[in-house]
Formats: structure tokens, sequence, C-alpha cells
């Protein structure tokens, strides 16, 4: 038995006329009645009573029949879903973010993921350090890394998304926090809020590196894990921050942004993923991700 019985017996047993059934498969009528009755032999029961006038189910057909719907439906939706899947249009993304693009990027990648490929299942887990997110990636936790370099490449492919530019983040009673613009030098005197160090996060490396570039080494009071955390200690008054621009969407009473001028390097953000990693939704998703990059203020 081939899927074609299946088909040629579903068309007369729906039309309950060969001639249509032969017009509707686009085949001739009588190797239409053969491959019936072959179907028939193999079975061991009729399907059909058939008389010069009318062609009707018997009650073995009837049962058939359904069950024959049932079955090409099924083979019609796997091939449909196999094309949809190959096409990235459907499946699973799991997507790590850093603290600070997970309140600017993250809710309007995902809002585009929803909008753009609806049959695509996506999690995402915001607020990973750099360290947590390659591990994550390479465990198979997460398909998608969202993090700032260095990154360690190794098994990974790896694609700049933007480059952010530095601001600082002040308690909105800082003597500096009417400026328009700080330099890293203005903050000599002031204490620090960072994240965690000892390779942990990227951040507490560049403050590090832009401070000694400023010729000190930042007083650091407290350091955590969570950029939302981080800001709302700047709001209680325990220190400043160094951070990435999209910090600024995570809008706490008590903060103010000010940026750093234009001879502070930036900060890039990267997307990494397993190298051989080229599925058609990682795909789709690198280019909603891009489209949405384009615009600076994500």
């Amino acid at each position: 038995m081939e899927l074609r019985h299946l088909r040629y017996f579903r068309a007369v047993g729906e039309e309950l006329h060969f001639g249509r059934a032969a017009e509707r498969l686009h085949i001739a009528q009588p190797p239409l009645s053969q491959q019936i009755r072959q179907l028939e032999r193999e079975l061991g029961v009729p399907l059909l009573t058939r008389t010069t006038r009318i062609v009707e189910l018997t009650p073995a057909g009837r049962a058939y029949l359904q069950r024959t719907v049932e079955i090409l439906d099924a083979v019609d939706e796997a091939g449909t879903q196999a094309r949809r899947i190959a096409a990235g249009v459907e499946g699973r993304v799991a997507i790590g973010c850093v603290g600070s693009a997970t309140y600017s990027l993250l809710p309007r990648l995902v809002r585009t993921l929803g909008e753009s490929l609806p049959g695509v299942e996506v999690s995402v887990r915001g607020e990973m350090l750099a360290p947590a997110q390659l591990s994550a990636v390479r465990a198979g936790d997460i398909d998608l890394a969202l993090l700032r370099p260095p990154v360690d490449g190794e098994g990974l492919a790896t694609e700049t998304v933007r480059r952010d530019r530095l601001l600082v983040a002040l308690p909105a009673d800082h003597p500096l926090a009417g400026r328009d613009e700080l330099t890293v030098g203005d903050l000599r005197n002031d204490t620090f809020v960072g994240h965690v160090g000892h390779g942990r996060s990227v951040m507490s490396s560049l403050v590090a590196a832009v401070c000694a570039d400023a010729g000190y080494t930042p007083t650091i009071r407290q350091e955590v894990s969570e950029t939302s955390t981080l800001i709302t200690l700047v709001a209680a008054g325990l220190g400043v921050a160094i951070v990435p621009a999209p910090t600024a969407a995570l809008d706490i009473a008590g903060v103010t942004y000010v940026p750093l001028g234009p001879d502070t390097l930036g900060v890039d953000l990267v997307a990494a993923r397993l190298a051989g990693n080229e599925s058609a939704v990682i795909t789709n998703v690198l280019a909603a991700l891009h489209g949405l990059t384009a615009d600076r203020q994500v």
C-alpha cells in the first residue's frame, strides 16, 4: 500500500463518482478503478458498492475513509511544518542578554519576533553576565548570547550588533548632575558602584581601564551582578556608575544620566552562538536584531 492508494480512495469516497474523482486527481478513470480494487484486495474487505448509477461507501469504507482523511491531513501537516522549520518561521530560540540591553533592546526584540515570526517560541534570560552567557551557549541552555566583548570565541561564531556610548549614572543631587557632558577624570574623587569584578563582568574591567587611562584607580564601594540593582544603589546615593547608554532605559527616580565625552571609548554589543549553528531560526532572529539596532535608541 502506498499513499497514492489512500489519496485515490479519498477522492472516490468524497466524490462518490469515479469520473469526478479521476478529474480531481488528473488521471484516467480505468487506472483509478484498478487502484481502488487493488486496495480492496489488500485490505480484504469491500470499501465501495458500485452500480451502473451510483457509488456508495460500505460501513467499512466509511470508517476507512475517516481514518484515511486523518492520515493524509497529518502527512500534509508534517510536510508544511518541515518546510516552515527549514525556513526558520517555526521552532524555538532561547536568548540571553546583558543587563544594559535587557531593558531597552530585549523587549523590542521579543515584540518584533512575536510579530514577524509568530511560529517561533522565544524564551529570554535577562541580566546575564558575559561569562554566564558563554557557559550557557556552550551548554546548549541558550541559543544566542547578547553580551559585551571581549569574548572567548573558541567554538563560537560572533558578530558585532552595535556600539554603545558610555554614560555616567549619578544621584540626582550630585554636583555634576547638571552637566551636559563629563569626562572620566571628573569622577576622580567619587565613590563608584560597579559590576562584580574578577573576570565575572566585562563592565568591571572596562571601568577599571578607562579610569586607569584617566590616571586613577576607582574606589568601588559596592559590587553587584544586576544592572537594575546597580542603578538602584546609585539612586540611593551610594556612588556613581559608568554604564552603556541603553542603561538609561532604566528610568529610576533619583538617577541622572550624563554622557561621557566623545573621546571616551564606547562598548560593543556582540551576538554569539555556537559555531556551525546556522539554523534558519537563528538567521531570522539575527536579521530582526540587526534591523532593530539600526535604530540607535534601542
